[in-house]
């Protein structure tokens, strides 16, 4: 994880043609690929320009995302927030929370994120917030769970993303061929196709972005 499955030559020329990462997030993705276990799992320019072009649009004041990594992602997001906004990013792996830290110091960030460090699903129950959006990039099998455990804490017209839902393709396999994270991530994106709450579209960016808007309660 991850692969990029549109062809390496239209990648190319869609990061070219994509605005450059600010230097703090340059610097990150430098770091994160030299030093950092499964450094793919970063988001990275074109898709971190994705979700910062997203979040602009919607101007929310509120993002919750779970799966900070590197805090790529969180860097991204929270470029869109309104003038009073604030993000709450969650992770259970302690040890890259100063390494997040100090980027989001380096890209002025710093009063805007709040860092959880455990589980998400202890986690996400004790945030008396509403959240104008929720990025999903986590542990795979537990989409669906955090999916529900959120669905109440957005309000209409609020926007819930999910990261990796194509998962290198394993989506479109026969079943019995699927691997565990493959599958899940298909039932998920079944799940969110049989939603009537919801309307949504499956940007093949990357690894698969779901976009999820929230319709009805």
């Amino acid at each position: 994880m991850t692969v990029v499955l549109i062809p390496p030559v239209i990648n190319k020329y869609a990061e070219d043609h994509t605005s450059a990462e600010m230097p703090a997030l340059a610097a990150l993705n430098r770091e994160t690929n030299m030093k950092v276990e499964m450094p793919v799992m970063l988001s990275g320019k074109l898709q971190g320009r994705v979700l910062q072009m997203m979040s602009h649009m919607a101007k929310p004041r509120r993002i919750l995302e779970i799966g900070t990594y590197t805090g790529y992602s969180a860097i991204c997001l929270a470029q869109g927030l309104t003038e009073d906004g604030h993000l709450h990013t969650i992770d259970i792996n302690e040890e890259l929370q100063d390494m997040c830290f100090r980027y989001f110091c380096e890209a002025g960030l710093e009063t805007k994120i709040t860092q959880h460090i455990g589980k998400a699903a202890d986690i996400i129950p004790a945030l008396d917030e509403m959240f104008d959006m929720v990025f999903i990039d986590a542990d795979k099998q537990n989409y669906h769970l955090y999916y529900d455990m959120v669905f109440d804490k957005v309000p209409i017209g609020g926007f819930i993303l999910a990261d990796n839902v194509l998962f290198e393709g394993d989506v479109v396999l026969p079943e019995e061929q699927m691997g565990k994270n493959g599958r899940a991530m298909h039932l998920f994106n079944e799940k969110i196709k049989n939603d009537t709450r919801v309307e949504h579209v499956l940007l093949p960016v990357r690894d698969g972005i779901m976009i999820v808007r929230k319709i009805a309660n």
